[in-house]
């Protein structure tokens, strides 16, 4: 089976020059429990750009007729580039504190995931290596080191009964955890409609909200779509964040 999945995220529409991200990956399954795949992220806000990429690797081991756990590996890098003549002055000398910033950055990640039946719980650390970006810094352009980020998620399908049999209720939750940051933690619950229909709603504790919903168009073809508010009072001109999935199946 191969999986190439797509998408486009728009955020904070209505602000000029907001962050756009833009996501493309494939996996396939290469040998019985082997797994191999490849990614590649474009992050653009105003005048900084960076591009992610990476191969993928897992292996399954069988724990029970029912359980598995994935063992995944990523290896790849990050160019990050600032360009500083988007920036308008009014200095007839070029101003030292505007200075263009390009650097490349390997990285690794690892993850893990639990999956038995209808549980699933997974773990991971998708840059396990330092990244350098540009920040402000007393007025003057200098570049900073982002700090690994741990996720830890998990949820469970809940099948209904009685005249609602058609129906799979899928709650889930995922943690986010950065040395240095406060805990953020996201609730998702989505309701499945014979399979070809999911509908539902995410709530974020650094006050954020999203409705969700996916169409299987086809057997081969899904289709995805988030619409995310924020109630924080210093994103109140931001309006919203849009991003469209769309996953091919082979």
């Amino acid at each position: 089976e191969t999986l190439i999945t797509s998408s486009i995220r728009k955020q904070w529409v209505g602000i000029k020059d907001a962050p756009e991200s833009q996501a493309f990956s494939f996996g396939t399954n290469w040998k019985k429990n082997v797994g191999i795949g490849a990614s590649l992220v474009s992050d653009k806000t105003f005048i900084e750009k960076q591009v992610t990429y990476g191969i993928d690797f897992s292996y399954k081991v069988k724990m029970s007729p029912t359980a598995d756990v994935y063992f995944g590996i990523k290896a790849g890098g990050n160019t990050y580039n600032v360009n500083a003549t988007g920036l308008e002055t009014y200095n007839i000398v070029s101003d030292p504190a505007l200075g263009a910033i390009s650097n490349f950055n390997p990285n690794i990640g690892v993850g893990a995931l639990y999956k038995e039946g209808a549980l699933y719980v997974s773990l991971s650390i998708p840059r396990l290596l330092n990244t350098k970006r540009a920040t402000n810094d007393a007025g003057y352009a200098s570049v900073k080191t982002d700090r690994p980020h741990i996720y830890l998620s998990g949820g469970y399908d809940i099948p209904l009964n009685g005249e609602f049999s058609s129906l799979v209720l899928k709650p889930s939750a995922m943690l986010r955890y950065v040395s240095g940051a406060p805990v953020s933690l996201d609730l998702t619950a989505m309701l499945q409609i014979e399979k070809n229909f999911e509908i539902g709603g995410m709530y974020r504790t650094d006050k954020a909200y999203a409705a969700m919903i996916t169409i299987r168009l086809s057997k081969r073809f899904l289709f995805g779509f988030a619409y995310e508010m924020s109630t924080q009072p210093t994103l109140a001109a931001a309006r919203n964040t849009n991003e469209i999935l769309l996953q091919f199946r082979f």
